[in-house]
């Protein structure tokens, strides 16, 4: 258990209702994941293990990590910033660790960008028709994009494949069609 919270192998304040995270770079393909199930998630690399806290302090997000000593830190300790060490060697596993202790789900899946971390917005087709592969624009009818990259998401094959993988890797609690 936690200190303080109840949760197996989580340390520190209790969980907001919509979990923001910090990810270590010993579990940075978590980050991206998280992202796709619509998690503001922070990912940073390099960053020293002090810096990490300070920021999920200021942020109130909670720290992602491998690192076992994180934990011990006494602005973890003292209940100040919340820490789950992840087990498991693979994304997948991760995953699925991250769902159990905290009670994800893919309720919000792709509506973030995968590279900027901001909400994704709605956008007419027409806005995008110069800006799209033409074989896209004549096959999609939903777009979104990042406010700010500029980035272009369509539910296209990969964005099928993400889904696929997130349903399968997820309980299926909350977890789309």
């Amino acid at each position: 258990m936690g200190p303080g919270n109840g949760d197996p192998g989580v340390a520190g304040s209790p969980l907001r209702e919509e979990p923001s995270f910090i990810v270590d770079v010993n579990v940075g393909k978590l980050a991206r994941w998280l992202r796709v199930l619509g998690y503001y998630t922070l990912f940073i690399n390099p960053i020293d293990d002090g810096l990490l806290v300070e920021i999920a302090l200021r942020e109130g997000r909670i720290v992602l990590t491998r690192d076992t000593h994180i934990p011990e830190r006494r602005l973890v300790t003292s209940g100040q910033v919340r820490v789950l060490v992840v087990e498991g060697d693979r994304v997948e596993e991760q995953l699925r660790f991250v769902e159990r202790v905290l009670g994800i789900t893919a309720s919000g899946m792709l509506s973030r960008c995968l590279d900027c971390n901001v909400l994704l917005e709605a956008v007419d087709r027409s806005e995008v028709a110069e800006l799209v592969p033409p074989y896209v624009y004549s096959t999609q009818t939903r777009y979104h994009v990042c406010p700010s990259c500029g980035k272009i998401y369509w539910p296209g094959t990969h964005w099928e494949r993400m889904r696929a993988t997130a349903r399968q890797v997820m309980s299926g609690a909350g977890a789309p069609p």
